[in-house]
Formats: structure tokens, sequence, C-alpha cells
């Protein structure tokens, strides 16, 4: 309807001698609706150039929350020399933790005795007795010493504690050490056999034939007594060999047959000797040197001749 408006107005306007008051009326309404028009027609073609703009945005991808956001790892710091330096926690916890070390006790215990070159290891939960405790010891045995001459001094003397064999007829058993100085290396070689210093009802121990055992460099002669009282029973082994100029008594002894209260159980002695002579194996007899006397002889100083006058 707008166009055939524009239309009159052209048609009217190409034949102005017949215009007339209505025609400018129409010519007047004919612009208005082409200014009006062509408003219509300039909005309708903003509102189409948005609609493609809105189609043409639509149709682009639309990112959404949901994608996961790609971060790049961060790398490692460097430590520099320009780097603070670190917090005492940190310095704590880099050094080293040092764990308390224990140190137990060995199980065996050493004896050596300088002036007459005697060492040998024990059990340290045995009993050691030296110098007159060892003499007591030995002495108060029914089966004492077994040189064929007096003169025998007790070094030590090593003692199986009861709490080995409890509730058992374990009477007694030890390890002793004796030498003699007044003994040639033949004297050394026999044992007293019979005739140690025992108590008149006890009956004499039986000897055994010696015999030959080598400890190392070192060789000894062996004898074996044994000696009954009732039910006591006493048993010993003899070891003689000569060093340093002098006779070694190496003995072990057992005793069983003590009545207890408990009623105890009877110990076999031939275990117990083992004990005994573990301690013997390790028996050495170290060169004594016997000690220097300087001989203070008279210094005597001669005069020199006097010299003839040369001629």
């Amino acid at each position: 309807m707008n166009r055939i408006n524009l239309f009159r107005t052209k048609k009217v306007l190409s034949t102005p001698s017949r215009i007339t008051p209505a025609t400018l009326d129409s010519v007047s309404w004919g612009k208005t609706n082409f200014d009006k028009t062509a408003s219509t027609v300039a909005f309708a073609a903003v509102l189409i150039v948005c609609s493609i703009a809105v189609g043409c945005s639509s149709d682009k991808p639309v990112s959404t929350n949901n994608q996961p956001v790609m971060t790049q790892p961060t790398p490692p710091a460097v430590n520099t020399p320009t780097s603070a330096p670190a917090t005492p926690e940190l310095q704590a916890a880099a050094k080293p933790v040092h764990k308390k070390i224990v140190h137990k006790a060995p199980v065996n215990a050493t004896y050596a005795d300088k002036t007459s070159g005697v060492s040998f290891q024990y059990p340290r939960k045995y009993s050691l007795k030296t110098g007159d405790a060892a003499e007591e010891v030995i002495s108060s045995d029914p089966a004492a010493m077994s040189f064929v001459q007096p003169g025998g001094v007790a070094i030590a003397a090593v003692a199986v504690p009861e709490t080995v064999y409890p509730k058992s007829d374990l009477a007694s058993a030890f390890f002793d050490v004796s030498v003699n100085k007044a003994l040639t290396a033949e004297q050394c070689g026999e044992f007293a056999g019979g005739k140690p210093a025992v108590p008149a009802d006890t009956a004499a121990p039986a000897a055994v034939p010696p015999s030959k055992l080598m400890i190392g460099d070192m060789e000894l002669q062996s004898s074996e007594t044994l000696a009954s009282n009732g039910s006591r029973q006493e048993a010993a082994k003899y070891f003689h060999g000569f060093a340093n100029g002098a006779c070694y008594e190496f003995a072990l002894k057992v005793a069983t047959g003590v009545e207890t209260d408990e009623g105890g159980k009877h110990v076999d002695r031939e275990e117990v000797f083992q004990r005994l002579e573990k301690i013997l194996a390790t028996v050495k007899i170290n060169p004594v040197t016997a000690p220097e006397v300087a001989a203070s002889a008279p210094v005597t100083s001669t005069a020199s001749a006097p010299a003839t006058p040369a001629q």
C-alpha cells in the first residue's frame, strides 16, 4: 500500500499543470508515507543484520565450565647459592638418626698370671679364685695335688656354680692350676697315684695309667683317679706339663652324690667334665723371663804408661 502511494506521487508530479489541492495533499501524504516507509525499511534492515549476527555467533562453539582446565607443570625449584637457608626443622630431619649401640659383655673372661705365665679362658658366670683363696679351695678337696714331690703352689681355681645344675646331686666341680718348681721334667711326667691326702674312712683313689694330651703345641701327661665314700664319688683328671723350668698341673674335679632336701636328680659326670675340658683347651703357658741381676764388678782403672820421649 505504501508503494501505491509512492507511484501516485510520481504520476502527479509528472503533470504539473493539473496539480490540485487534493494532489498536493496526496503528495504530502506520500512523502509522509515515504518517510515512514524508509524508517520501517531501515529498522527492518537493522533487525535482519542483528539476526544474521546472532545466527553467526550461535554457530560458534560455546565454551562451558565443564571442560578441564589445562595447566602446565611447574618446573622443580633449583637450589642456587642465593636460595634461602633451610629451616631448622628441615635441617633436623636431614640429620641421620644415631642408634644407641649396646655393648654386651663377652661370654668368656680371660685369666692371665704374669708370674707363672699361665693364661686361660672361662665362662664369666663361673667363680674364679686366685692366690690364698685358690689355695684354700684346692687344699680342702680330698683329692688334692698329684705331684710326686711336695712343693706345689696353687695359682687359680674356677668353680662351676650350683645354679648351672639346680636340684641335682652335684657336690662340687672346679678347674684348678698349680705349679711345682722343685720337680724336674722327668718327675713332672709322674703322678702321685693312690697317695693323695684323703680321710681315713675314704677309699684311696684308683689311678689310671698316664697318657698324653696335646693342647696346641703343648704336650701334657694325663692321669685319672676315682675315689668313693658311700654315695659320694670324687672323680679327678690331672694334666702335667713342664715349662719355664717348673711343673704345671691342671686338675679337673667333679664330686657327686650329695643329698638334698628336694631329692636331687643324678648329674651326668661326663657332661660336667666336658665343661671343664673346654677351659683346659684354652690354656697357654707363656715364657717367663727371670729378672736379671746385674753383677757389680769393681771397676779398676789402669794408668797409661808414660810415653818415652822420641829419640
